[in-house]
Order: C-alpha cells, then sequence, then structure tokens
C-alpha cells in the first residue's frame, strides 16, 4: 500500500494511493520514508492503529529513522523476515484550555514545547503536576519531552537524556530569567499542567508538527496516552551506539588514539 502523498511526489499516479487511516486498518508495518521530522509525523497518526514503523533515513540526524538508504534492501529482507528488535514509545496526549474551552487536542511523540512568538520576550507561566504547584518561571519557553525528544530540542536546552525504556518525562526550562532553575525528571503517570500568567507573544508547539498561539490565561495540560509508537530496528539494534554515532561520542584523534 503506498501512501497517496508519497505516491503524488514519486510521480507514480498510475498506482493506487491511500490515506494514512486505511493503511493503519489495513498494514501489517509502515515504512517511513525521511528524516525524523516525518517519522514523528506518520508516528503520531498510526499509534491510534499500533501500526509497527519502519524508518528509512533521508534525512541528517536519523535517531529514529535508523536504517541508512544504502542498506534498505538488505535490511529490509531481514526485517520482513522477522528478524528485528521492537520498540515501544511514549505518546502524549496534550490539550490546550483557552477560557476553559478546549481550543486544541493532539499528540506528540517527541515533546510539546511552549515558546514565545515572534514578538519576543519572557514568557511567564506556572507549572502544576498532578494539580501541585511546582514553581512559576519566567523564561523563554519551556519544555516537556519523552524520553524519545530528550535527544531533540529538550537536549539543546541542557535537559538529560532518558533511554527510551524508561517511564519517564524530562521538563526543561528554555534560557530561564534565574540561575537556580533546572531540568527535572517526572514519572510519566502524571498530569502536567502549563499556565500563562503573563505573555505578549506564545505558541505551544506538538512536536512542531501542531501548534496553537497561547495567551495569559491559557492552559496547556498534558498526560500520557494510552497508546504506544511501535518502532522496528534492524537485529543487534543497539541505543547507546546510536547514540554514540549521532552524537559524536568517543570520538578522538589519531594523535590521542595513538598514545592510548
Amino acid at each position: 500500500m503506498l501512501e497517496v502523498e508519497t505516491r503524488d511526489a514519486l510521480g507514480l499516479s498510475q498506482r493506487a494511493g491511500h490515506s494514512l487511516a486505511a493503511i493503519g486498518d489495513q498494514a501489517d508495518v509502515a515504512i517511513v520514508l525521511g528524516g525524523d521530522g516525518t517519522m514523528l509525523s506518520i508516528a503520531r497518526e498510526l499509534a491510534a492503529y499500533d501500526v509497527p514503523l519502519i524508518g528509512i533515513n533521508f534525512g541528517r540526524l536519523g535517531f529514529i529513522t535508523d536504517i541508512a538508504l544504502h542498506q534498505m534492501p538488505e535490511v529490509l529482507e531481514q526485517m520482513l523476515g522477522g528478524r528485528f528488535e521492537l520498540d515501544r514509545r511514549t505518546v502524549l496526549e496534550g490539550e490546550v484550555l483557552q477560557a476553559g474551552v478546549v481550543a486544541l487536542r493532539t499528540q506528540a511523540l517527541n515533546d510539546v514545547v511552549i515558546s514565545h512568538g515572534v514578538a519576543g520576550g519572557l514568557v511567564e507561566f506556572t507549572v502544576r503536576v498532578n494539580g501541585i504547584n511546582m514553581y512559576n518561571q519566567r523564561a523563554d519557553g519551556v519544555i516537556l519531552a519523552t524520553p524519545t525528544g530528550s535527544t531533540a530540542y529538550a537536549l539543546s536546552a541542557n535537559g538529560p537524556i532518558l533511554h527510551p525504556s524508561l517511564a519517564g518525562l524530562v521538563l526543561v526550562p528554555v534560557a530561564p530569567h534565574t540561575l537556580s532553575n533546572r531540568p527535572i525528571a517526572l514519572p510519566d503517570d502524571v498530569e502536567i499542567e502549563i499556565e500563562l500568567t503573563e505573555v505578549r507573544d506564545a505558541i505551544a508547539y506538538f512536536d512542531m508538527q501542531s501548534f496553537s498561539k497561547l495567551g495569559p490565561g491559557d492552559l496547556v495540560r498534558v498526560r500520557r496516552s494510552a497508546r504506544v509508537a511501535t518502532l522496528l530496528h534492524p537485529a543487534g539494534y543497539n541505543y547507546f551506539a546510536t547514540l554514540r554515532q549521532k552524537l559524536h561520542w568517543n570520538v578522538i584523534s589519531s594523535e590521542e588514539h595513538g598514545r592510548a
């Protein structure tokens, strides 16, 4: 089955095209060609159908699209023959409430980000966990990331890396207007509310795919979804090897290597 937009992009008008909903209903596995952004978009759509995803990396980084294009024929043959590693990833449910009314309800595999808009300036907000006040903050924004998202924007904001098997989330302030505020790891069974108290212009992003403009009094509520995103990796896949490769860990010069 070929997704309709992919068919059109490839110029295969003679082939039948299918919606993601139809693929979710009928497919045993979905093969996603693109970068991590493409994978996030498809994973959000297919999480409701529990269709496993195989990622072929056409992008730059490839944290979750971990099969290189030149490896595709050989590796896909092995994986479709049953040699693969199963990896279930946390999905978040998020909603934006404005004047008590739900303005947006969506999902995120990577992160939920609240950031100042084009007008700039600090965002002032309150964070509550299970209804209990955690802190009031002034910052450029805040990131709530899953273990999958902990190696994305949250990492750039000095957040910790969470192994995908951990049942946790990370809450990472972006350029907070205080020296004492630090990222914090939370259990993933909590409900997190972020209420804007003072802001000129702000936006809530969900995986940078869905977004909603925010104003004073608006509330972003996030919890773990009952759904998961199921990724399939080649046999022998190792998360730490991915970190070494993508983040360039253990890179030493030839001179240092010679002295070792």
